[in-house]
């Protein structure tokens, strides 16, 4: 592989704007680099997020819920990338089916939910909500952006599934661990 970052200080952002991967340039509060970093920041939070499962890693449950997210990392990388570069699709209907799958197997072994639930439990479910909740302020982002702008529907699609997983891996996590989910109650 070249190498393709061989200088990480160019001073080109110094005026306020960035580069598109197209070559063009747009201000910083763009509605495009607003998404990529939403959709950046969303990466390091599942970064840390599997980082911690790493801990129990041991556990054949937890150690699922790893191999069903590290995919993610990637997806989220390829809509960093269709957001970088205008009219190009890079995300693909098999890692939208990955989701769909996912959440599937892994909410077939949850109880039904009968009342909200609030996040809490074990510190590594938390984080799947803070993933979550981080996720579904990415596809507001990537909605505006495709308000606007030609967009893959599968940067949304894709966006609001994970959401979707992360819930209910959050729960599965709860229960690997032993914790249990905490109820919302009414006032």
């Amino acid at each position: 592989m070249a190498d393709r970052l061989t200088t990480i200080t160019t001073r080109t952002g110094d005026d306020g704007t960035t580069g598109l991967a197209d070559g063009s340039r747009v201000k910083k509060t763009h509605h495009r680099v607003h998404a990529m970093g939403e959709v950046d920041e969303l990466n390091s939070q599942l970064g840390s997020l599997l980082a911690q499962l790493q801990v129990n890693a041991n556990q054949p449950v937890i150690a699922s819920v790893i191999e069903a997210l590290k995919p993610s990392q990637h997806a989220l990388f390829d809509i960093g990338s269709e957001l970088a570069i205008p009219g190009y699709t890079q995300l693909t209907q098999q890692q939208l089916d990955h989701l769909d799958s996912a959440i599937a197997h892994f909410n077939a072994s949850l109880a039904p939910l009968k009342e909200f639930i609030l996040p809490g439990g074990a510190q590594v479910s938390t984080q799947a909500h803070v993933c979550r909740s981080v996720c579904r302020r990415a596809e507001r982002a990537v909605v505006g952006v495709a308000e606007q702008e030609p967009l893959s529907d599968l940067a949304q699609q894709y966006l609001n599934r994970l959401s979707d997983l992360l819930f209910v891996l959050a729960r599965t996590i709860n229960q690997a661990l032993g914790y249990t989910d905490t109820y919302w109650q009414k006032a």
